[in-house]
């Protein structure tokens, strides 16, 4: 398990078949996907498979991390990276519901734009979000993502787009970057 980044309370490291089970029980919580355009798994072995199929990180040097805390190592969630078949790169996450207003979201985000920017050298990243999913929308402004258009998601006709330039990143970012290694 290659970790990735770490911020002050969180480790983001690659996902694996290990983490089926609790990834089966993420996707499983309907407010938890309300917002995705995402279907539920429908067995554990379906998740399983989808794990072992999980390409992204040898085909794009990036994807979806799980986020686990560090005082306990326990899994809460996953954010990351994430390439579509337009080629634009955005940022994702999904956490327990028992794990919102935490912050996790924001921090593991920021992390992960920095991994995007000054280590993957991304041209830009964006965000994207069910216009009524508000709390991921607040997630983009505190990373000062900018509203770029609307358009639709995964199947979602109302999504909002937001993004980030790297060129703006460092001029415009007000995380303390020294917490992230």
């Amino acid at each position: 398990m290659a970790k990735i980044l770490e911020t002050e309370r969180l480790i983001l490291r690659e996902l694996n078949v290990k983490d089926a089970a609790l990834l089966f029980a993420l996707n499983q919580d309907t407010e938890v996907i309300k917002y995705t355009g995402d279907v539920q798994f429908t067995s554990l072995e379906e998740t399983e498979a989808f794990l072992k199929k999980y390409d992204d990180y040898q085909r794009n040097g990036f994807g979806r991390w799980a986020v686990v805390l560090k005082s306990s190592h326990e899994f809460i969630g996953w954010c990351g990276l994430k390439r579509d078949t337009a080629g634009l790169v955005d940022i994702g996450y999904r956490f327990f519901k028992e794990q919102w207003g935490k912050g996790y979201a924001t921090e593991s985000a920021a992390g992960c734009l920095i991994c995007g920017f000054e280590t993957l050298h991304l041209p830009e990243i964006i965000g994207r979000a069910h216009r009524d999913n508000l709390a991921s929308i607040r997630v983009f402004e505190k990373l000062q993502m900018q509203y770029w258009k609307d358009d639709t998601c995964n199947g979602i006709p109302d999504a909002i787009y937001y993004k980030i330039a790297r060129d703006q990143f460092d001029a415009s970012f007000s995380i303390n970057k020294s917490l992230f290694t």
